[in-house]
Order: C-alpha cells, then structure tokens, then sequence
C-alpha cells in the first residue's frame, strides 16, 4: 500500500487531539477538521488544541487545520473518524464531496442514534463504503495519558490486514504499541458497550458500593460483552484480550474515564440533565445505553444483559438508582 497517504483526522475532542499527536510523530503533515474556528485560529499561534489535552504541543506547520468537513475529506486517503457518535450525523450532513476510494476508520465509541448502528455499519449502509475500507480503532487507552506519552494499547481491527497494518504503522511509537484484529464488529460493539459498564460502575461508586462490588460487577460486564457480542457477530474471538476486557477495565476503573464520572454524578444524585450540563465532555455510554437495550430488545433469540438493563432503567426510565442497584445485585454472581 502507498506509504506516501495522506491522513486527516475529524473531530476536535480530546481523542481527535491525542490521534492527531500520534499521527504527527509518523507523517510530516496530518489533516485536521474541527468546527471551532477559534480552536483552530488557537492552535495555530498558541500550538496547542484551548479547549482539550492543552498540555499537547504542535508544530502548525505539521497541521493542516480546517473548519471546512469538505477540505479536509478532498485532501486525504486515509479518514479517522473522532466525532462523538451523536453529533456524526449532523456533521456529515455538511459533506458534499465523495467518501468514494476512501479508507475510514473509526475512533468513535459509540452508536449512531439516528440509524441505530455501529459507526462501520453506518458508513457501509449509508454511504455504500466496502467493509476492506473500514475499519476501527479501539483501547484500552485514554487520551489524556497519550498526552502524557504513558506507554499505551491501540487495537487496529478491519478485514483488510494491509490497511490495519497502514494505520497501525502511523500510529506507533515509543509509546503506543499497537496490535491487529480482523473483528471489526465485535471490537467496535465492545467498544461502545464498555462505556455502558462504566457508567454503571460510576453509578455502583456513586451509592456507596465498594471495590468487592466493583470486582463482581466488571467479572460480570465481561461475561454479558460476550453473549452480547456473540449473539450479534458470532466469531471465535478471544473476549479476554485487551481490545474487549482490557478496554473495559481502564474504562470502568480510570480515573479518566468520562463514563465512569457521568455514572458516579447519577448515583450521587444528580439528574441525567444536570450531570450532562456539568460536565465538559459527552459521555458516550449515554447515547449507547438506549441503543444496545434497543438492538437487544429485536433480538429474535433473547440475551441475559441485566447491567445494561440497570443503567437503562436508570437513564431513561427515571427508575431510583439505589433500588435498581440493590434488585442488580441479586442479578449477579
């Protein structure tokens, strides 16, 4: 595969921030589109993104920022997708340009609320892009200790080994390893269904519940990815590597995780709004809740998810949190 492609990440966040810096540390230029102007008017005297992982430095003329989806998508072969799954619609809605013979991959942990699917599927279905030109970026890893060059996992998964090779290759280095997966949609479901079990740990914390509970609610969260997963893409995959388990640990256990922090506001007592108000970032496992308990509830052949079935009580059924917890625990062993 041609070693000169050319990169552009989407999406102004803090992982669009921490891939852009992986990126940079491989390519001589890395395409960069975000909506905030300001942002990017920042970035380029300040050299640094204002508004995430600010401790991050650029060199601008590694950078080519733009405001404009278009510009950027015109001026790569190589798409990284780190726009939070609820607001992807709304952005591509302003494209104009062909996704045709591009290589997209998702960074994005989450579920397209607006079609229900995973952010893969939703790009194969809406925009007719072959599966060999998707594919997806997974944990365990955080932004913020790519920032700090803490040794960190990335989890390359597409059908096509060359092109999980390409974007493994660019975003190595000293500090990031890097490994290789062809399940592309189990990663990607394990994914967005580890930001679900956060909250509920966060929630778990929230009322009180100590690190013996945490243990039996993580043993448990792993044993349900599995049947979920299974029962959506049925592969002989290893749920125990880092790209399933590892993944949903650091995002049930690190102090980083914003899914564990929106959970850990809910079960101190804040309301689904308040918490979303008060928090800087979108907590993925929000959206993902309603979609994972809705794509469950089609299932011709039903799946035991009694965690995602709490949290789900919890964030849209405006049930008691500490007597959903309590009826939880009976639920699991």
């Amino acid at each position: 595969m041609d070693k000169d492609m050319k990169f552009a990440v989407l999406g102004g966040g803090s992982w669009a921030t921490a891939i852009v810096k992986m990126l940079t540390n491989n390519q001589k230029q890395v395409g960069w589109y975000m909506r905030n102007t300001d942002a990017i008017e920042h970035l380029k005297t300040q050299k640094h993104n204002p508004n995430y992982l600010t401790s991050v430095e650029f060199k601008p003329e590694q950078l080519l920022l733009t405001s404009d989806i278009n510009e950027a998508v015109d001026n790569a072969d190589v798409l990284i997708f780190a726009i939070p799954s609820a607001f992807l619609v709304g952005e591509l809605e302003n494209l104009t340009t062909s996704l045709k013979d591009k290589i997209i991959f998702s960074a994005i942990k989450g579920i397209v609320p607006e079609s229900g699917l995973i952010v893969g599927e939703h790009f194969h279905e809406a925009y007719k892009i072959p599966f060999d030109h998707i594919g997806v970026i997974t944990g365990p890893c955080h932004a913020e200790e790519v920032a700090m060059e803490r040794l960190s996992y990335l989890t390359i998964a597409c059908a096509d080994k060359e092109k999980a090779q390409l974007i493994a290759k660019n975003l190595s280095s000293n500090y990031i390893k890097t490994n290789i997966s062809k399940d592309i949609i189990g990663t990607e479901y394990a994914a967005m269904l580890k930001n679900i079990y956060a909250i509920a740990a966060g929630i778990a914390h929230g009322l009180g519940y100590g690190d013996n509970f945490q243990s039996v609610l993580m043993s448990n969260a792993i044993r349900e990815m599995k049947r979920y997963t299974k029962r959506i893409h049925n592969l002989d995959r290893n749920i125990n590597k880092s790209a399933y388990l590892g993944d949903l640990l650091v995002t049930g256990y690190s102090i980083f995780s914003r899914n564990r922090m929106f959970g850990n506001m809910i079960g101190k007592g804040y309301t689904v709004k308040s918490a979303q108000m008060e928090m800087s970032m979108i907590a993925e496992g929000y959206y993902a809740t309603k979609s994972a308990y809705n794509i469950k509830e089609n299932f011709t052949k039903k799946v035991k998810t009694p965690i995602i079935d709490a949290v789900y009580k919890v964030l849209y059924e405006n049930k008691n949190p500490k007597k959903v917890f309590h009826d939880l625990t009976d639920k699991l062993d």
